[in-house]
């Protein structure tokens, strides 16, 4: 019950803020119609719409973290976080009230995504629900890298943070925009060590209903949804210490 008030309290921040909400959920629609009208004036296949939709449905995520970043970073700078800290909830237990109205609204943006990507030509099938549930791994270490940059830093930081430098890198590092192996060599290697293109490629995968290759990539996104949201926890449980004293 302490968790589902705290997720409450939570989800009316958010859709208080409607203008950031807006812009969340509509620039990749934006982007997904852009590239689309790009590629039906072009005699090459650079932003086919079963390659492009998962794409932009992990690049809309980065998001999610300013969201979840934004939220956490202005609760730590006022009086309300340091009252919350005196209640018996646990840390874990923080970061659950945080993620669990941030979850459903990552899914609606990965579902409004795909469903104006059914409008511009993707087929409807089973493989597109299939899809959005293989991005939920995606949007729930999205959440965690925000929740995690909003126990470390201010709000001005997170914006910095999560809205300039994370969306770079999520846009350049997960082959939404272009073949990782045309660029090759470093680049490709550090794209691989990190879960973006692992989260694209996934989805990829899911929507063309090639099942037997999801999870040799998911299983990246998996693991560093799990370090990350771990380590959220932990360092929310020292900053929770700290203020104390």
């Amino acid at each position: 019950m302490k968790i589902l008030a705290f997720a409450t309290r939570n989800s009316k921040e958010i859709l208080r803020d409607r203008h950031n909400l807006a812009f969340g959920v509509g620039f990749p629609v934006v982007l997904l119609l852009l590239l689309t009208a790009i590629q039906s004036n072009v005699p090459v296949d650079l932003f086919v719409i079963d390659q492009l939709a998962p794409g932009i449905a992990v690049f809309g995520l980065s998001f999610i973290s300013l969201f979840s970043g934004m939220l956490i970073a202005k609760d730590r700078t006022s009086s309300l976080m340091l009252r919350l800290f005196t209640s018996p909830m646990t840390s874990s237990q923080f970061i659950l009230g945080y993620t669990l109205p941030l979850l459903p609204m990552a899914i609606l943006q990965v579902a409004i995504c795909f469903l104006v990507a059914l409008f511009l030509g993707l087929a409807i099938n089973l493989h597109v629900l299939i899809t959005i549930l293989v991005m939920i791994p995606a949007a729930i270490l999205f959440i965690a890298i925000g929740l995690l940059c909003g126990t470390l830093f201010n709000d001005k930081q997170v914006g910095g943070m999560c809205g300039a430098l994370l969306t770079n890198l999520s846009a350049w590092l997960s082959g939404t925009w272009f073949d990782l192996d045309l660029v090759g060599g470093f680049f490709k290697k550090i794209a691989e060590l990190l879960p973006f293109m692992h989260a694209v490629e996934a989805g990829r995968a899911a929507i063309s209903g090639a099942y037997h290759c999801i999870f040799p990539e998911l299983w990246w996104v998996i693991g560093y949804a799990v370090i990350i949201m771990s380590i959220a926890i932990i360092t929310f449980t020292k900053k929770m210490s700290s203020d104390n004293l």
